[in-house]
């Protein structure tokens, strides 16, 4: 073989002289010439391949450890082990430059393939450490994006629990505005037991209520998910890199900006913007969204006390004051907010969490709206309470000459309640009010606590969940159960109707 200078001072000899002939260059430079037949047509330069060697200790074992390590992808370490362990007297050093050597040559190939629209999203996210009103914070970036568009939306927050997790996937569900046939994901254990090789029975009930099918990339292949991309490669590069943020409004902010560049411009590989793609396309075939959020065994319920305040982490938060003596709801959000659900299931307070201090009392002013006196004129209250239950005006009509002089006092009650409400709940204690002739403020109020459609409580396989049904230390009279004191209605339901209840408001 020739040397790099050999092989090029042939070629310049030829091309200065054309007509010299192979005979008159290799004597020039003292070679054979078939050596300088050959580098005249090779394009590329010599280069020395020395031959494979072969540990002799490692030589009975190649199969053994092609097996173990390439096909059942064990460590190393073990396989080292393992061979040390049948009689193998090979070093660590060689036996690793052994792997080496034939790492390439087991190179996973993998076939590309492209989803439909709305068969498959795909949800990850990745820790950082950013700055935040002049502090470093520790943040879980998630992303949730959509097979086919490439279509994607970025949610954030300060902790990776299993509810942060599941929240995400929601806000991302509704921002997208559909439900995808199945959500791919990696090997988190959050989501996925990896030694019993089995879904976390609450990931699958949260993945039934919302209509999808989870699915999962294999341990270190990316190739399964049939695309090997990186969704998270552009937001470091382009966003969280060498950006200072001056409050986690403004990283929010921020963060919904980057969303919006990023569907709108061209993706790389389908040649297109995402938002085109989506929109109407993948939009169209994507199963809508359930009527009610997921509640699962890990919400937390509070007792709200007589003075509208519920604990949590050593700290007081106000709830609005019909709530009082209640049961609600409460889930952390993005690892820093605290909100509050009525048992319907509708938020009906949000606060800040704080973290640092204990003993604390975080009150909304708002929450205490209408606890006493009136919140406006009669004219100003019908306007708000047919907003919320149009077609209506009996009701007022009614209730103005029941109570006369005091209407707008129980008017303000019950307009403050109906806000935290369905209008099908309104309607129904409405329907009650007039099948009884009683048109009273804190009986409206008792009336939509007792008939409101029940809170979403899904499916339990264990027996160890039905705590939930019941929340600990309630202890009920049993007169609440005789007969007198429910009323029937159409469809099997009853109602708490209890008469010294009306006859004491």
């Amino acid at each position: 073989m020739i040397s790099m200078e050999d092989w090029i001072t042939i070629k310049n000899l030829k091309k200065r002289n054309p007509k010299m002939g192979t005979r008159s260059i290799a004597k020039q430079l003292n070679l054979s010439r078939n050596a300088v037949r050959n580098a005249l047509r090779s394009e590329d330069p010599p280069e020395y391949k020395r031959k494979p060697y072969i540990n002799p200790e490692l030589q009975p074992f190649q199969e053994y450890i092609t097996e173990q390590y390439f096909v059942k992808k064990l460590k190393r370490s073990r396989v080292l082990n393992d061979l040390q362990s049948k009689g193998c007297k090979v070093s660590s050093s060689a036996f690793y430059r052994y792997i080496q050597q034939y790492k390439t040559e087991f190179t996973r190939a993998y076939m590309r393939y492209e989803t439909k629209p709305g068969e498959q999203g795909q949800f990850d996210w990745s820790p950082y450490t950013v700055m935040i009103e002049g502090k470093q914070v520790t943040i879980q970036v998630f992303c949730l994006i959509l097979g086919c568009s490439r279509y994607r939306t970025y949610m954030y927050s300060l902790s990776q629990t299993q509810s942060s997790v599941f929240k995400a996937i929601e806000e991302g569900l509704s921002r997208i505005g559909g439900v995808p046939e199945r959500i791919q994901t990696d090997n988190h254990t959050t989501l996925y037991d990896a030694k019993k090789k089995e879904w976390n029975p609450r990931y699958i009930r949260f993945a039934n209520h919302y209509g999808f099918q989870p699915s999962r990339s294999e341990v270190r292949h990316p190739w399964s998910k049939g695309k090997v991309e990186n969704p998270f490669s552009f937001l470091e590069n382009h966003f969280i890199a060498d950006n200072e943020f001056e409050s986690f409004d403004d990283f929010s902010l921020k963060l919904l900006d980057f969303e919006k560049q990023v569907n709108h411009r061209i993706h790389t590989t389908t040649k297109k913007k995402p938002i085109e793609l989506f929109n109407p396309e993948e939009m169209a075939v994507l199963s809508p969204l359930p009527k009610n959020r997921f509640i699962g065994i890990l919400e937390e319920f509070r007792k709200v006390s007589s003075d509208c305040l519920i604990s949590v982490g050593g700290n007081r938060y106000s709830v609005p004051h019909i709530f009082a003596g209640r049961d609600v709801w409460i889930r952390i959000s993005q690892g820093r907010y605290l909100e509050v659900y009525s048992q319907s299931n509708k938020l009906i307070a949000k606060h800040t969490l704080e973290r640092t201090e204990k003993g604390k009392i975080f009150m909304n002013k708002e929450h205490f709206q209408g606890y006493r006196g009136t919140k406006g004129t009669w004219n100003f209250l019908s306007q708000q309470f047919l907003t919320i239950v149009p077609g209506q005006e009996d009701f007022l009509k009614k209730l103005k000459a029941q109570k006369r002089i005091n209407s707008s006092r129980h008017l303000t009650i019950i307009v403050e309640a109906a806000k935290h409400f369905s209008k099908k709940d309104v309607e129904n204690v409405i329907q009650l009010c007039d099948k009884y002739n009683v048109y009273r403020g804190n009986l409206f109020v008792d009336l939509l606590h007792q008939n409101s459609e029940p809170v979403f409580i899904p499916k339990l396989d264990q027996e160890n969940d039905l705590s939930i049904l019941s929340p600990p230390g309630v202890i009920r009279s049993l007169d609440s159960y005789c007969t007198e004191n429910f009323v029937e209605r159409s469809g099997g339901r009853y109602e708490w109707m209890i008469l010294s209840t009306i006859l004491k408001n």
